[in-house]
Formats: C-alpha cells, structure tokens, sequence
C-alpha cells in the first residue's frame, strides 16, 4: 500500500485553490482611464465628478465610468481606446487648469470581491506596458556648496553669541576661511567653533601681517553622509512627486554613486514627467507693507520701490485672487530649514506647521520678531518648475516659477529658530506642505542625462510574444513528457500547469512586477520544473527492473529522488538569491521569478504529482504500471 497521509491531501487541494483563486486576476485585462488629483488648495468632490462628466458629454468622448476613489477621480474609457485615452487626458486637462493633475494610467478590471482579499494583477515594466524612463544625475558639488555656505553662516553666529571680533567669514578652496585681527581672537575663535560646530575640522591657517586665520574644513564622514543622504532624500522626492502622476509601479533606483534611474511604467507625456520630477519648493518668509494698498498697487501697477506684489493661495468672493504687498527683503527661507511637521495648534486646534530653523535663519528671525510684535508676516510658498519647449527645432530650456502667500499672521511674540506656521485650510494641507518643505525640495539639482519612451505598441507586442513563448514551451515539455513517460507523463504535465499558475499567483500577491526578463525566468523555471519529474519516473523504473512492486517502486522512487531534487534546486535557489540581492533592474526581475519558480515547482513536481499518483494507483493490484516504452511490468 503506497501511504498518502490524508492531512498532505488537504494541503495539495488548498495550495491548488489559492493558486487559481490569486492567478485569475492576470487574465482580466487593464482598460485606460485617467486620473485626476488635487494640487495644492484644490479638492476632489461629487463637484468635482459633474464637472468632469459635463466636459467629457459636451465634447462627446466615450467613456464607460467616473469613480470618484478618496483623494483621486478615476475616469474609465472603453477598452483599446488609447487615441482616445489621449484625448480626454488633453481636454480635462486644459479645462480643469492647474488646481489639478490630469494623468494617464490603466484601470484594473479585476472584480471587487477579489481586490478586497488581495488578489490582484501583476503590474506591468516598462518593456511590457510602454513609458518612459529618464537617467538623472545628481550634481553633489551644489550640496556641499549649499552645506559650506550653511557652516560659514553657523561659524559667523557663534563668533557673535563669544563678541569675537572678526574681519571676515567666507568659502574657501577647502572650506571655509575665518579672518581674525589677533591671535588671541583666533585662539578663542578656534575652541568656540571647535565645541558649537562639531562636523567641523578647524586649523590655524596663514598669517597675513595683522590678519590671522582659520581654515575649517568639513569632515570626510560627514561628506560621505552628505552625499548619501542626498542620493537618499532625492530619491525619497522624486517618489513622492511620481505618486501624483498616477504610476502604478514606479521604478526608482539609485546607479553608481550619483545617478538615479527612473521608469514610469504607462506614461506616455514625458512633458508632464519631467515638469513634476523637476521642481523644486521652498518658503520665503516676508513681512507685510502695511502703509500701501495692494488692490490699488495691482490696479495702477505702481508698486512701492521696496515692495513686490504677491498674490495669496484663496481666492476672493469674486473669485480673483487677493493681490498682498510684501517686502522684497526675505527674512528667512526655506533653505535655513531644518525640520518641518504638521501638527494641531495648541491653542486654536487649527492645522499648522511647526518649523525649525538653523542658527542662521533662527538669528535672523529672532531680530526681525524683537522688532516687529504685533506686525503681520507672510510666508510664500515658491515653486520653480522646469519647462522644456521647442523653438526652431531646438529644445529650449526654463523655469516657471510660481509665488503663492499661503499664510499671513500676525507676530504673537519672539521667536527664533522654532516657529510655527497656522492659517492652513486642512490638516492635510498641513501634512503636504510638511512634506514638501521637509523632503519636497530636491537635495541636489538634478539634469535628465537620458531619455527614452516606449510606446504602448512595442508594449503590447512584447506581452504578445512573451505570452506565445511561454506556451510554446510549456506546450513542448507537455507533449515530450505524454510521449516519452505515458501516465506519469501526463501527471507531470497537469503539475507543470498548476505549477504555472501557483507562479502567477505567488508573484501577483506580493506584487512582483512582470518583465520580459521575468517572462524569460518563467519560460526557464517550467523547463526546470520538469527535471524532478524525470527523476522520479527514472527512479521507478529502476526499482521495477530490480523485481520491486509497483506500489513499493512509486514509494520508493519518491523516496530516493528527493534527495537529488533538493540538491539541485537549492543549489539553484542559490543562484536566483544572488541575481535578486546583487542584481538591479532586469536581472533582479530574473532573479525574483526565478526564486518564486523553483520553490514552486519543488511543490507541484513532488507533492502534487505524488498525491495525483498515490490517488490513481492506490488501493488497486497493480501488475505494472505505464512510464512508456511499453508497459513496463514488476520483475520485469
């Protein structure tokens, strides 16, 4: 009797069902839609839905649905509609302005019940589902140039808060250069700056008749942590900025030490890519002319010479925005920043932003307050986006750059480096404007050094090809193996297939973006999966040319085989862990399909096809059994 335990019955069919259950998701295809968001001040609203569907019906687009999902309206178009995706994406777009992002992306067609429990389908890459992909590099000198200057100004209020006397405090070949008019001011100098600015090397330097300096130099760490905590922050901003593109699966990877790669898998406007991966944002903080007024101001366009008009982030009952005065000498900016978070107002309850400073900005913020009590401040929020245009068939490169008055207050008390900003419309206002001060401003400039799109043809013809190879060989290992193994061929066949779908279903629940290197990883892991199979059946038919029961040379083929498949396949498993830990981009996708196929396979080649066997020749008298080449019988 070739033993089964009941309990591994019950694991094959549930493991089985799971798989089916969690790869039918892949055959329901995407359908293209677009999506819109709110930019800063806007909202998303039933509002919002009517004025969509009245754009769409009065210039006569076809679209199936409008979903309005939480902070995103999502409009469905027919299916294989991409002129028209097109299309709809460019008039809601010029009708809805900037309040608004209006973006390209595909909606998925899976029924809800299943979304609910995880089962979903694999996103597409790039070679699959068509995009864009940019190569950007990362200019580090402008960091440590921003991170001296930030030194010298920190260097500059300490020797102030010690009443040392100083000639002068600025950049340097290595660094930053102090210049003292004595020794004993550059002794004190040295030990002050020594103890208040630590990631800070400080030497004497040379001695120029009555003037003596001081060369103070950044830590060679702390470069080191600059520079990564710059290709870190970049990448963390850039991922915060594709999420309002609508791009299902981003890929955003660092390569060497100063580029990034970004692939945005379905997006097609690389116009609309590069204007919100570009920007740039920070806060000015102004104070408010109080003695002119502005609505004349922006009537007349006489402008006090000291003044600059502004205009605030609401509009006016009319519907116009609210012009403001404010003083062109900025108080502080957004690059003295050093923290920002969101946070209820303790006395108010009302959303606001609690800001910190550096010793810099705090030195000037605390004079500007001791000044000016009682007296308004505004803060501007300034965006500087890149546009890209073609003039006499050259691109042509500029920034746009937009100044909005998001909150005007009046000073309550001194401060310094620790403020808060209030006046917000909504909490999550407060939290993206903290965001974006926090990691919104890209650490380091950065310059698109590569540019390339795929269409959703090439895209489409791929899966197509993709598709064809895949059955194509697991059409040929299925036939080899009816022809060459008979019965216990085609019990390896029916495990090569749910072995095919256990896959699928593995890679769609932990999410696993589909590739054509992945796809070759699926082709290879249906080859390999076959080899356990093989194994056994050679295994059996040697215990029945050794004169072994059928029933005892099934158990034992099994038994013996096992050994040899766990060594090949971790041996294997090896392999696929090193291409997914070391590799990046399409070897990684190779890796990971691979890593999923053999564990896979290890469980349909061996506990699927044994339980189908034991279930076929079980509690019968068997006098050989069929494994091709004629009917081989026991003794035999």
């Amino acid at each position: 009797m070739n033993d089964f335990p009941r309990w591994k019955y019950a694991l094959v069919i549930v493991v089985l069902l799971l798989g089916v259950l969690y790869g039918l998701p892949n055959l329901f295809l995407q359908q293209p839609a677009v999506q819109i968001t709110a930019n800063r001040g806007a909202t998303v609203d039933q509002a919002l839905k009517e004025q969509v569907q009245g754009i769409l019906e009065k210039d006569k687009i076809t679209f199936q649905s409008i979903e309005l999902n939480g902070d995103h309206l999502l409009v469905r178009l027919p299916t294989g509609e991409n002129e028209l995706q097109a299309k709809a994406q460019e008039l809601l777009k010029t009708s809805l302005g900037d309040q608004y992002v209006v973006a390209l992306n595909l909606a998925s067609t899976v029924p809800h019940w299943m979304r609910a429990i995880g089962a979903k389908e694999m996103p597409k890459g790039l070679d699959l589902q068509g995009g864009v992909h940019f190569l950007m590099e990362v200019d580090d000198k402008d960091v440590m140039d921003k991170q001296a200057q930030r030194y010298a100004d920190d260097i500059r209020v300490v020797l102030h808060d010690k009443n040392i006397r100083y000639q002068s405090v600025g950049r340097g070949p290595q660094g930053v250069v102090v210049q003292l008019r004595s020794a004993e001011d550059r002794d004190a100098s040295l030990a002050a700056i020594s103890s208040k600015v630590p990631d800070v090397v400080v030497s004497n330097g040379k001695t120029f008749g009555d003037t003596y300096t001081l060369d103070a130099s950044v830590k060679p760490q702390k470069i080191k942590e600059v520079a990564l905590n710059t290709i870190r922050q970049n990448q963390a901003t850039l991922s915060n900025r594709i999420n309002a593109l609508g791009v299902a699966e981003p890929l955003i990877q660092q390569q060497g030490d100063s580029r990034i790669a970004v692939e945005l898998p379905g997006v097609q406007d690389t116009a609309e890519a590069k204007k919100i991966l570009g920007a740039t944002a920070t806060l000015e903080y102004r104070a408010v002319d109080e003695n002119a007024n502005a609505f004349e101001a922006q009537k007349s366009g006489q402008i006090p010479p000291d003044d600059k008009l502004f205009y605030r982030r609401e509009r006016g009952p009319d519907g116009k925005p609210i012009p403001m005065l404010l003083k062109k000498k900025v108080i502080a900016t957004g690059d003295e920043l050093v923290d920002a978070s969101s946070a209820p107002d303790q006395q108010s309850g009302t959303p606001s932003v609690s800001v910190t400073l550096n010793a810099s900005g705090g030195r000037k913020m605390l004079d500007f307050t001791t000044q000016n009590i009682g007296k308004p401040m505004a803060v501007v929020y300034v965006e500087r986006t890149p546009e890209i245009k073609i003039v006499d068939g050259k691109e042509v490169r500029s920034t746009k750059v937009t100044e909005e008055v998001i909150n005007s207050a009046s000073i309550r008390g001194v401060f310094s480096n620790r403020f808060q900003t209030t006046g917000l419309e909504s909490n999550k206002v407060a939290s993206d404007l903290a965001l974006l001060l926090r990691a919104g401003s890209l650490a380091a400039p950065v310059v698109i050094v590569e540019e390339r799109v795929i269409g959703p043809s090439l895209g489409k013809d791929n899966i197509q090809k993709g598709v064809s190879a895949v059955l194509l060989g697991l059409a040929a290992v299925l036939v080899f193996m009816a022809f060459y193994y008979w019965l216990f061929g085609l019990i390896a066949d029916i495990a090569l297939f749910f072995n095919l779908v256990l896959l699928l279903a593995v890679m769609s629940a932990i999410g696993v973006t589909l590739t054509m290197p992945g796809i070759a990883g699926i082709v290879l892991t249906l080859g390999m999966a076959i080899d356990a199979n093989v194994l056994v059946c050679e295994r059996i038919r040697e215990e029945l040319r050794n004169g072994s029961t059928p029933l005892a040379s099934i158990r034992a083929g099994y038994e013996k085989a096992w050994a040899t498949i766990l060594d090949a396949n971790v041996t294997h498993l090896l392999a696929a862990l090193a291409l997914m830990t070391l590799g990046s981009g399409a070897i990684r996708g190779f890796g990971v399909t691979l890593f999923i196929g053999i564990l896979t396979s290890m469980f349909t080649s061996v506990t699927v096809t044994h339980a189908i066997t034991n279930l076929v020749h079980s509690g019968r008298k068997l006098k050989g059994l069929a494994l091709g080449s004629g009917y081989s019988h026991a003794g035999a």
